[in-house]
Order: structure tokens, then C-alpha cells, then sequence
């Protein structure tokens, strides 16, 4: 069966002209109709916006029926993180600590998806991250995901989605991820014998490959884009990446 996922950092919400204006990310969201969406920079009860419960607002405003979110940052009033919306059901999650030092806080939201056909079921296990802005701190970051128990018990051959934010504009993980964990990037491009990642920042003229999907396991990828909207390049300092894959549901 086909499936699609976005990662997004939505910036809360306020665009790049300091407006607080979570229709546009609503909207980029609509048009591309993700089964699975991980977001970034996600408020809930934050005066600059508005308060909004921005993970349980969004899943009501593009209906999906199902959501988690992981908040790892505690501001004087409300918290930020990240937040995974579904079109299937979250049958488990937890908010993996990826904070080093003293360093701003960091996550990863891991959430466990069962999809179901008429005749099978499939679980889909997801982490949506938002990594660190120094080249150590993410490489450090990076070995907390590969050592943790909700990463290193899946089974290689199981579905598994590794998104979000990796702020890193030298591709200096890319290593890590796809020969320590395993894993494939979907949003690579591959032109006259090098790899290019898919540009997302900054979104009004993107130079740097920040925000990436991995994956492994029963997962065919058929495609993968930037999105290059116009609201899009004003409504998050990021654009979204967006990637299709055949889920193989006869597979473990």
C-alpha cells in the first residue's frame, strides 16, 4: 500500500514576516495530504501563539484522527516541541531525552503506527527528532538514538521511518545513519556521481539540506520531493520535505 510522509519545521507558526499564522502551515499541509506528518517546533499553551494546543489543533483542522506529541522544551508559560499526526493508530510513544550537557533541550518522538489491510497488519515504528545546531552535539545526539531501546530492539527488517530536523548542512551524519543504523535516506539525490540532499532552508531561497527522512525495513521508496509553494516559502523558516513509499504489508 502507498504511503506518505511529511517532516516539517513549522517555526510555530509565525512566518517569516513575524505573523503568527498557523492557517499557512494548515494549508501546505493540505495540499500535500500526508498519511503520516512529523512536525517540528510545535507550541502548546505559548503566549506568542496564542496558547494553541498546536498538536491537537492541527489534528483537527486537517483530521487526522490520531497524535502525539513530545515536548521538550519548558518556556516561563507552555512548552515546544515536536508532534507526529496519523491517518492510522499510535499504539505506543514516548519522548526519547536527546539533550547533551547543558545545551538547549532535544528530542526524539517515537511512536509506533499500526496499519492495517484487509488481510494484514503492519507496524510502522517512527521517530521524528529535532537535533542540535553543533556539529558534536549532533554527532552525540545521533549515538543516543542508535543505542536507545526504542531504536536498537526493532528488527532490521521491520518498518522503520527516521525524520525531522538534523540541522546539518554538511551531511556529516549521513554516514552514521545509513551504514551504523542501517538506514537509507529518501531524501537524497543522487546527480553526476555525488549526493545532494533535498533543500529546505532557508524556505524563501533554500541552500542547506536540514530536514531529511531515513528509512529501512518493508518500505519501497517511489518518490521524493522539496515543497516549493509560494505560502510555503513565507509560513516557516523551513520548507517540508515530502516522500512516498510502498508499504509492503506481507513483510514483518
Amino acid at each position: 500500500m502507498n504511503l506518505r510522509v511529511i517532516s516539517y519545521n513549522i517555526h510555530r507558526a509565525i512566518g517569516l514576516d513575524r505573523r503568527f499564522q498557523p492557517d499557512r502551515i494548515v494549508k501546505v499541509l493540505q495540499d500535500h495530504d500526508a498519511d503520516i506528518v512529523l512536525l517540528q517546533e510545535v507550541d502548546r499553551g505559548v503566549p506568542r501563539s496564542n496558547q494553541m494546543d498546536m498538536a491537537k489543533s492541527f489534528a483537527g483542522m486537517l483530521d487526522y484522527p490520531y497524535y502525539a506529541a513530545g515536548y521538550n522544551v519548558s518556556l516561563r508559560k507552555g512548552h515546544y516541541g515536536n508532534a507526529t499526526l496519523s491517518r492510522y493508530p499510535i499504539i505506543r510513544e514516548r519522548n526519547i531525552d536527546l539533550t547533551i550537557s547543558d545545551n538547549k533541550r532535544r528530542g526524539c518522538q517515537h511512536t509506533t503506527i499500526q496499519i492495517e489491510s484487509k488481510h494484514n497488519r503492519c507496524n510502522v515504528e517512527v521517530f521524528n527528532l529535532h537535533l542540535g545546531l553543533s556539529p558534536l552535539e549532533r554527532q552525540r545526539q545521533a549515538g543516543i538514538l542508535l543505542r536507545a531501546k526504542e531504536f536498537s530492539s526493532i528488527d532490521p527488517a521491520s518498518a522503520c521511518i527516521v525524520g525531522g530536523d538534523f540541522n546539518d548542512w554538511l551531511s556529516r551524519l549521513r554516514a552514521l545513519f545509513v551504514e551504523g543504523m542501517s538506514l537509507r535516506c529518501a531524501t537524497d539525490h543522487n546527480t553526476n556521481f555525488r549526493t545532494r540532499p533535498i533543500k529546505t532552508y532557508p524556505s524563501f531561497s533554500p541552500r542547506g539540506g536540514l530536514d531529511r527522512i531515513y528509512y529501512r525495513g518493508n518500505l519501497q521508496l517511489t518518490g521524493a520531493i522539496g515543497c516549493r509553494h509560494k505560502i510555503a516559502r513565507v509560513a516557516s523558516d523551513h520548507l517540508p520535505v515530502i516522500v512516498d513509499f510502498q508499504l509492503l504489508l506481507g513483510g514483518r
